[in-house]
């Protein structure tokens, strides 16, 4: 008798034709996220499995708690035996381990030509643990225990301990976008939910020396770095936002200084997402927050470019998006005190409905073409890996 993991898969089991394909990028990203542990991973279209080579479960489940794609994860017991007394005989093993007065068992068969159903298989079971455990009774609504069976068409798997899982798509199965990521509690909260859907994600970060310091540089690092705990790594583009800023803020009126700077930004970002085969951009615009996220604001905004911009939590409001920020650990780091682009500059009165034909003429009162061919020419690109990741790689 094997202790195993076995991953249940959920959302996926709907896919049909390229099914192998998303297992297969299942498969690869469990891998990676077990790197530094002593494990082998297999799986079928019904479930993976992670045998592994030393007692670390409880590490290697809190690992795969952070993959997409997992719908549930168990720690089970496999019998390379199929004949019903070798079950019985195990499981009364196993159950006698264990503190319980009230049990249930359910059984799933996989493979239909087993000489008993799925009732019979659980009632036998149970009639076995009855008759050798004195004073249990079986509960089928609120058992103490739970007692699962998997019979597969050369093994058994008796579980107990089940974990829920996150659920989504596995990362990369649905391509790769841009995040324009901040130091605001909003956006990495929307890359979280795009990789989610399976998109691999790329970052870009817009500084403005010596306006926004190192220190508001390094935390959105951090939160790179948090996002890489789901994305498998995290490449972060870092564009030096400066002379366009400063040319913005010294010849447009000031009421347009967010939305021609966003339209900056928006341009950058398609062509940096372009350049790395991405197909959409992704941020953390929530509908009505501020001023550049009112509805016109958006649709001037978003005209200049024609890649698809995706808003994750557009329809959250705040209280949400906090929430969920806590769940992934971001939030504490997104509100250190540290000044990013969106922060400064920001007029008294900003516009709230914008007309694109005054940002039109606006615009041309700077060279902002060669200004974006700077600062896209000179960027910084920083690779990102998950810091828990970096230090256990060290012990």
């Amino acid at each position: 008798m094997e202790k195993i993991i076995l991953i249940k898969y959920g959302e996926l089991s709907t896919k049909k034709a390229n099914i192998n394909f998303f297992l297969k990028t299942l498969k690869d990203n469990v891998e990676r996220s077990l790197k530094t542990e002593d494990v082998t991973v297999n799986y079928d279209k019904g479930r993976m499995f992670v045998s592994l080579n030393k007692d670390n479960f409880d590490l290697v489940v809190e690992k795969l708690k952070k993959v997409f794609g997992i719908h549930e994860i168990v720690i089970g017991y496999k019998i390379e035996d199929t004949d019903l007394n070798a079950i019985k005989s195990h499981l009364l093993t196993l159950a006698q381990e264990k503190e319980f007065k009230t049990f249930k068992v359910e059984t799933k068969r996989s493979d239909k030509t087993y000489h008993l159903n799925s009732m019979e298989i659980s009632r036998t079971l149970g009639a076995h643990l009855l008759k050798n455990i004195e004073g249990l009774k079986v509960d089928v609504h609120n058992p103490e225990l739970n007692i699962n069976v998997e019979l597969r068409k050369n093994a058994c798997i008796i579980y107990f301990e089940r974990y829920e899982g996150i659920g989504g798509y596995p990362v990369g199965t649905l391509g790769k976008g841009l995040l324009m990521l901040s130091g605001g509690i909003d956006s990495p909260v929307a890359g979280y939910l795009a990789i989610k859907r399976g998109v691999k994600l790329e970052g870009i970060y817009f500084e403005s020396p010596p306006h926004t310091s190192v220190a508001a540089k390094n935390k959105v690092m951090d939160l790179a770095s948090k996002l890489a705990v789901y994305n498998n790594d995290f490449k972060l583009h870092v564009i030096n936002f400066t002379e366009i800023q400063e040319a913005i803020f010294k010849n447009i009126p000031h009421e347009y200084l967010i939305t021609i700077m966003r339209r900056m930004m928006y341009r950058i970002s398609a062509i940096i997402a372009k350049n790395n085969r991405g197909h959409i951009l992704v941020n953390g615009e929530s509908i009505g927050q501020v001023a550049s996220q009112t509805l016109t604001s958006m649709e001037v905004i978003n005209s200049v470019v024609n890649i698809p911009v995706i808003r994750p939590v557009a329809c959250f409001d705040k209280t949400e998006i906090i929430k969920l920020a806590k769940e992934i650990d971001t939030y504490e780091t997104s509100i250190l005190p540290f000044e990013d682009c969106c922060t400064i500059f920001v007029p008294e009165h900003p516009v709230i409905n914008p007309e694109k034909i005054k940002c039109e003429e606006y615009e041309k009162l700077i060279p902002w073409e060669e200004l974006i061919y700077k600062a896209i020419k000179n960027h910084e690109v920083i690779k990102v890996s998950d810091k828990k990741e970096q230090y256990n790689e060290l012990l």
